[in-house]
C-alpha cells in the first residue's frame, strides 16, 4: 500500500511538472505567434466586417496609405499579453489531455497506451474549450481596436480603456456588461475553439506520428524544419474547418450595442449573411488567414517543440 501510494504520488508531481513545462512551451510560442501573424490578422478582421476592399491586396494597400506601417500592429498589446497566455493554454490542456488518455490506455484491457486519433482530436478540442475562456474576450478587444476609426474619431485610446467600455453597462464606444459586453460571441468562441484546436493537434500529431514510424525514429528526432512544415500544414488544416464559425464570431464581435445591434443571436448572425451573402460570405478573408496561417503555425510549433525540448 506504501508504495503504491508513492507511486501515485510521484506519478501527480511527474505530471504537474510535464504541464509546467507545456504551460512555458506554449507562452514562448504564443510570443512568436502573436508577432508573425498580427499584420495577416489586421487584414483578416477587415476583410470579415466591411466591403470597402475589394481583396486583401487592396485591404493592405489602403491600411498603409491612409493609417501607416504601424496600423498592421494595432492592438498588438493584448494578444501578445493575451495570447501568449492562450497558446500557454492549449499545449498546456492538451498536454494534460493526452497523458490523461495514456493513463486510460494503459489499463489491462488495453493493448496500447498510444493515443487514438479520435483522442488526439478530443485532447485538442479539450484544449480550445479550456483557452476560450480567455481567448473570447481578448479576441473581442482585439478586433475592436483593428475595426475603430482611425485618428480623432477612433472609439478606444487602448486595450484598457476599450475592456471598460465593453464591460461598462452602457458607455460610449460600446458597453454591454461582462456577459453581453466583454464576452459578446462567446458560444461561437467556444465551437471554433473546439473544432480548431481538435483538427489543429489532430493534423500534426498526425503528420508527426507518421514521419516518425516512416523513418523508424522517435518522435522527439523528427527535424526542426519538419516540425515547421508540419506545423504549418497543420495551421491550414485548422482554418479550412472552423473559418465559417470565426466569420460569424468577427461579425458579433463588430457589432453595436443597445438600438444599434444587428444580430441578436449566434443563429441570426448565420441566418442574416446567408440571406445576404450566401454561402461564400462564410468565406471571406480566406485567402489572407490562410496565407497567414502557414508560417504563424508553423512558427508557433517550431517554438514549442524546440522548447519543450530544450526543457527534457
Amino acid at each position: 500500500m506504501a508504495d503504491a501510494a508513492q507511486d501515485i504520488d510521484a506519478q501527480a508531481k511527474g505530471g504537474s511538472l510535464e504541464t509546467a513545462k507545456d504551460l512555458f512551451s506554449g507562452a514562448v510560442g504564443g510570443v512568436a505567434q502573436v508577432l508573425i501573424g498580427q499584420p495577416f490578422d489586421i487584414v483578416k478582421v477587415r476583410l470579415q466586417t466591411t466591403t470597402q476592399y475589394s481583396s486583401a491586396l487592396d485591404a493592405a494597400r489602403t491600411i498603409y496609405a491612409k493609417e501607416g506601417p504601424l496600423a498592421f500592429y494595432k492592438g498588438t498589446l493584448t494578444p501578445l499579453l493575451g495570447i501568449g497566455a492562450c497558446v500557454s493554454i492549449q499545449f498546456g490542456a492538451f498536454g494534460y489531455a493526452k497523458r490523461y488518455f495514456e493513463t486510460a490506455n494503459s489499463s489491462p484491457s488495453s493493448s496500447s497506451k498510444d493515443l487514438s486519433y479520435g483522442q488526439y482530436f478530443a485532447a485538442g478540442a479539450f484544449a480550445g474549450v479550456a483557452n476560450s475562456i480567455i481567448s473570447g474576450p481578448i479576441e473581442h478587444v482585439r478586433i475592436r481596436l483593428q475595426t475603430q476609426p482611425h485618428g480623432s474619431a477612433r472609439l478606444y485610446s487602448g486595450p484598457w480603456d476599450c475592456v471598460r467600455k465593453l464591460a461598462s453597462p452602457s458607455s460610449g464606444g460600446g458597453g454591454g456588461g461582462i456577459f453581453r459586453g466583454l464576452y459578446r460571441g462567446e458560444a461561437v468562441t467556444v465551437l471554433r475553439e473546439a473544432q480548431a484546436y481538435g483538427t489543429w493537434f489532430l493534423a500534426f500529431e498526425w503528420m508527426m506520428n507518421a514521419d516518425a514510424a516512416r523513418n523508424r525514429i522517435a518522435r522527439n528526432e523528427v527535424p526542426a524544419y519538419k516540425v515547421a512544415f508540419y506545423g504549418g500544414l497543420a495551421g491550414e488544416a485548422l482554418w479550412l474547418a472552423s473559418y465559417p464559425l470565426d466569420v460569424i464570431k468577427s461579425k458579433m464581435q463588430t457589432d453595436g450595442f443597445g438600438k444599434d445591434m444587428r444580430y441578436k443571436s449566434m443563429r441570426d448572425c448565420f441566418a442574416q449573411t446567408w440571406r445576404g451573402e450566401g454561402m461564400r460570405g462564410f468565406w471571406k478573408g480566406i485567402g489572407p488567414t490562410l496565407l497567414r496561417a502557414m508560417p504563424v503555425s508553423a512558427g508557433t510549433f517550431a517554438v514549442v517543440e524546440a522548447t519543450r525540448r530544450a526543457l527534457g
